[in-house]
């Protein structure tokens, strides 16, 4: 490539960052670190009446957790700064102003009530209103005015918007590097409002300048910005300047059904469709990080989102994928987002974990239940962490370690016959006699005895691991007694002749 690479994710904060637009945002970050390039954040808050205070910082929080904070943003390399566009707002006036004077652009004076009766008298007509080269000359604009009675209609402070002229009778032919050749006829798209009565540029307008200024190379972002393609081209032309390459991502779809990914599509079916967790006064929309979600699982999926690289390896540390990111293999059909599959990613990140730090987020778990333990928590949870998906699992995996059981479960518990408390009543002997109270010990010595006295295995084992764990679970049964002690399996096992 012969211009450095500099791409951006650009996001309105008017709430919680979707995962889509975490897709977009690594997407961006894979590609200027595959070409030494740029990634750089640029907040558009130009919409104020959508505009969430608490959005902006979430986004660069999101970001940071997930590994793939920007080279460039607010308060940061501000090479190209303000970052942020209510802050440059003074100056898109200015690259307005430069489209009318050159015809690219013109005013339109039109009330909000005079286009509502326009779009109802089009309905009636069975028709849809476009404000475009049809009508924008039979319409309250200065294409139809004198240029005095446009500054005079100004200058008594009409209220006004600017508007794109759309040239007529021309096919784009342009380029996606995702979607390939692309063909828009002029004549069906509408003239879009570049500047608001309320002295702010619309997104079209300053998405335009601040990439040009900022020296954007390439455009990546959600196809839901294709139809907005021509005329981005078409203003890059009026101003005389180079576009930026374009690829537009697909779409990530519902796990069921079709239809792009929704916050309802979580709630309905219990996943998080949100990096971090987002508080309103309606209640708690969950996060992937509170979730218990490792942030290169998060990255991993939403890699796989759209994009392979031609091999069958689903398991991709981020600078694998640095390595591997390539904008021709993304495809151009939508990605469906699989829950599920994304619980084994992270399954798949908690086994490469060491037993200790995990040991470390097991202890703090145990700390808000107010359980404190002098167990061996580093062993226990190398012995049950190949069940878990998440560490908010361990409890339920390894809750016998700290507490008796005081229920046994109901189908488990049919094991326990009529000979069993007899047989219980041995194994307390048996235990009692070991002084050497190792999980290699205490196997060897109870299997002698029960082949000595001939027997059966599942006579004593599923009832001895019903006694200690209150169901049919958990790992190495004589690996449970050793963590637990003597003390503690004899006064189990005695509990469970009692109560059952």
């Amino acid at each position: 490539m012969s211009k450095q690479v500099r791409v951006r994710f650009a996001p309105s904060p008017t709430g919680p960052l979707h995962i889509g637009g975490v897709r977009t945002a690594l997407f961006n970050y894979l590609f200027a670190k595959k070409h030494n390039g740029v990634f750089y954040i640029r907040i558009e808050d130009t919409d104020q009446t959508r505009f969430v205070p608490e959005a902006e910082a979430y986004i660069f929080e999101a970001l940071e957790w997930l590994g793939i904070a920007p080279d460039e943003t607010i308060g940061k390399n501000e090479k190209f700064g303000p970052y942020r566009q209510s802050e440059r707002k003074e100056m898109y006036k200015e690259y307005a102003d430069q489209l009318i004077n050159s015809g690219w652009a013109y005013y339109a004076f039109d009330t909000a009530e005079a286009l509502d009766a326009h779009r109802k008298q089009h309905e009636e007509q069975g028709k849809t209103f476009i404000y475009n080269w049809h009508n924008r000359e039979k319409l309250d604009t200065s294409l139809v005015l004198s240029n005095e009675e446009t500054e005079q209609r100004i200058a008594n402070g009409e209220t006004y918007v600017i508007r794109f002229k759309t040239p007529v009778n021309e096919i784009l032919e342009l380029k996606d590097i995702v979607r390939g050749d692309i063909k828009f006829d002029t004549n069906l798209l509408d003239d879009k409002v570049l500047f608001k009565s309320d002295g702010m540029p619309t997104y079209h307008l300053a998405n335009i300048v601040d990439d040009h200024l900022m020296e954007t190379s390439h455009v990546i972002r959600g196809e839901e910005w294709l139809p907005s393609m021509p005329l981005h081209h078409l203003l890059y032309k009026a101003f005389g300047w180079e576009a930026p390459e374009f690829a537009h991502l697909p779409l990530i779809l519902k796990p069921v059904g079709n239809g792009k990914l929704s916050k309802r599509d979580g709630d309905k079916l219990g996943f998080p469709v949100f990096p971090l967790e987002w508080k309103t006064a309606e209640g708690i929309s969950s996060g992937y990080r509170e979730k218990g979600f490792f942030p290169e699982a998060v990255i991993n999926f939403l890699a796989l989102l759209g994009w392979n690289d031609g091999t069958e390896q689903e398991i991709f540390t981020l600078e694998e994928l640095v390595e591997k990111f390539d904008l021709n293999r993304i495809h151009k059909a939508g990605a469906k987002f699989d829950p599920d599959k994304n619980k084994w990613f992270n399954h798949q990140y908690l086994q490469k974990q060491s037993d200790a730090s995990l040991a470390e987020s097991f202890k703090k778990d145990l700390a808000d239940r107010n359980i404190s333990t002098s167990l061996d928590l580093t062993k226990i949870v190398g012995m049950i962490k190949e069940r878990a998906h998440f560490v908010n699992e361990f409890w339920d995996l390894a809750d016998y370690f700290f507490e008796a059981p005081t229920s046994y479960d109901e189908k488990a518990s049919k094991n326990w016959k009529e000979e069993t408390p007899a047989l219980m009543e041995q194994v307390i002997s048996e235990l009692n006699k070991m002084e050497d109270f190792t999980s290699m010990n205490i196997e060897t010595l109870l299997k002698e005895w029960m082949t000595t006295k001939e027997i059966g295995m599942g006579k004593v084992m599923q009832p001895l691991r019903l006694s200690l764990v209150g169901a049919l679970k958990g790992p190495h049964l004589f690996d449970i007694i050793e963590m637990i002690g003597k003390e503690e399996t004899v006064k189990r096992i005695e509990k469970a002749i009692e109560t059952l």
